[in-house]
């Protein structure tokens, strides 16, 4: 439900505590920043079923009609694709399925004249196994200046058969592998946190950090605004690479884990349990250094951290004035739909991230992770990167979790700071559980013999034609995941104009986020609701949640979006509201 957003806004009378945004004018401080997987959005070179960067280029109006500010491309770099482009072969290129360094250029045109910012990927922890620099170290002897700028050690054991310690990979199995000298002999073992193919580099190494440092100017140079970075906790590990063994429950990327138990919000920002290869203490010099680099260009550049680190008052070491700008907020993406603990991260985020003069960041989807229109509604534990699929238990109910979808990006889209939406949420698209066994691509399938189904259902290519050849997806009718086939009223041209749709729905919200100025504002949260109820009153708007079953009455004021179709003054569970007075 959407009424006349372009109306004045004027603010309702209750009161309370007041938690403030941090203060700047920056674009990045508020923007809402659109993610865009290439594989998965627009085939268009039309012969493969892999989207690319022509697609993009041609898709891009519908993300000027649908209101964001930015898109922020997933990885479109030369690679062997062992994992959907993040082992990157050469970060200075652009595969030839996506196009190439030509169409990369149209497309950054594109994007800046239609008024949008760009940020590209960046894969600073592990290169591909193909890269130049691994071949070269591979080629080289133990010791050498080539095989310093990876993470090369000797076995234990005897004759050195065992790895050089007890680490996990995140994708399952062991983080290390054994090379095979050219007379036949055992070799050294390297480190791998992710897949076999994607060695991790030494970052203590200064010919490594100033390769990147040539690699953000090469991307700067032609015009980016900015990096996500890929692992951006995992760059050092600790010094003598102790052995250390993960809890059972906790998320692969260092997280609090599971999806849909309550994150940590209050606990020792040191404790004796952080990984050996997450947060450590010299990553803040490497982003330091990064951050002097985008200072050499004209404008607000940004620097945007993956970083699965908890507590929040940890992360936000980040984002320090002198650091990256951003750090994706994954205890709001963990939090379950309750009033409680939503109330409790909202406060943490913005008291964390103010204290450092950084924005909070706001996320529920993306590449790595269940989509919430999925994941609201599961009732298993679903550890991070995990995934669903046939056998899964808790299978979510799908109008529920739509519901649930609908009302949660309502909430968030009216919370003070940056947001980021996953491309297909804004069509309410679901995880997709059941890939054929045989169509799955993600490394974690294949290294955990199948007991993790990874993140492919996240990732399957997004609908935009209800009646063309992979809903509009490419020419061909190919796509690399296969589309359900119920996802006609998915699609985009189902859904544009359509009163109540999910895609009309995000495009009011978007609006009136910008007319309002909420990424800017602060939060003032109003009591004597039920504890199911998420209330509080941004600038002239006045937001309401209900994660609970019973119905609340709505104060006075007028309706300006509502999650669900509304009957009367009574807003029932598992819906949202904004009002103006």
């Amino acid at each position: 439900m959407s009424l006349d957003i372009r109306q004045g806004f004027s603010a309702p009378a209750t009161e309370t505590t007041t938690l403030s945004s941090a203060s700047g004018n920056e674009w990045w401080r508020s923007a809402v920043i659109y993610q865009i997987y290439p594989r998965s959005f627009a085939d268009g070179m039309g012969d493969d079923g892999l989207g690319d960067l022509i697609g993009i280029t041609e898709r891009l109006p519908a993300l000027v009609e649908l209101g964001v500010d930015a898109v922020w491309l997933s990885p479109f770099y030369t690679s062997p694709q062992k994992d959907a482009g993040y082992d990157v072969a050469d970060y200075c290129d652009v595969d030839p399925i996506f196009g190439t360094l030509a169409d990369f250029d149209a497309l950054e045109k594109r994007v800046h004249e239609l008024g949008l910012k760009l940020i590209v990927d960046l894969v600073p922890n592990h290169s591909s196994d193909q890269h130049a620099w691994f071949q070269e170290a591979l080629a080289a002897p133990e010791g050498s200046p080539e095989r310093d700028r990876y993470m090369f050690r000797e076995g234990k054991g005897l004759n050195g058969e065992l790895p050089p310690n007890n680490w996990d990979s995140v994708f399952g199995g062991s983080a290390w592998s054994r090379l095979t000298n050219p007379d036949g002999t055992p070799g050294q073992w390297y480190l791998h946190i992710f897949d076999s193919s994607q060695p991790d580099l030494n970052w203590q190494n200064p010919w490594v950090r100033e390769q990147f440092r040539d690699i953000l100017r090469f991307w700067l140079d032609r015009g980016v605004d900015g990096f996500r970075v890929d692992v951006a906790h995992g760059l050092i590990k600790a010094a003598g690479l102790p052995d250390y063994t993960a809890p059972a429950d906790g998320g692969s990327m260092g997280g609090s884990g599971t999806l849909g138990l309550e994150p940590q919000i209050d606990a020792n920002l040191d404790d004796d349990n952080t990984p050996p290869y997450w947060a450590q203490d010299g990553v803040h010099e490497i982003y330091r250094d990064w951050h002097s680099v985008l200072e050499e260009y004209e404008g607000d550049r940004v620097l945007c951290a993956e970083a699965w680190v908890e507590p929040l008052a940890k992360l936000a070491r980040w984002v320090r004035p002198d650091e990256m700008q951003q750090a994706f907020n994954f205890s709001y993406l963990e939090t379950p739909w309750s009033g409680p603990t939503m109330r409790a991260i909202i406060n943490a985020s913005l008291v964390a991230f103010t204290g450092v003069g950084a924005p909070s960041t706001w996320v529920m989807s993306n590449h790595d992770v269940v989509r919430h229109a999925s994941r609201l509604a599961m009732t298993a534990e679903n550890p991070q990167g995990h995934g669903i699929g046939p056998r899964s238990p808790g299978r979510p109910v799908r109008s529920l979790g739509l519901r649930r979808a609908r009302a949660a990006t309502t909430l968030m889209l009216a919370l003070p700071g940056s947001a980021y939406l996953y491309q297909g949420e804004e069509l309410g698209l679901p995880e997709v559980i059941d890939l054929p066994d045989e169509a799955r691509q993600d490394p974690t399938w294949f290294r955990t013999d199948g007991e993790r189904y990874g993140r492919d259902g996240c990732r399957v290519p997004i609908p935009w034609e209800a009646d063309a050849p992979s809903y509009g997806f490419g020419p061909s009718g190919k796509s690399w995941l296969p589309q359900p086939a119920d996802w006609a009223p998915y699609a985009r041209d189902s859904q544009r104009g359509v009163s109540g749709s999910t895609l009309e729905l995000y495009r009011s919200l978007l609006a009136g986020r910008s007319i309002a100025d909420l990424g800017l504002g602060h939060v003032e949260w109003l009591t004597g609701y039920p504890d199911a109820v998420v209330a509080f009153r941004n600038g002239s708007v006045t937001v309401i949640a209900n994660t609970g079953t019973e119905p609340v009455e709505l104060p006075a004021g007028e309706i300006i979006v509502a999650s669900e179709e509304l009957d009367g003054r009574s807003l029932p569970g598992d819906t949202a509201v904004w009002l103006r007075a």
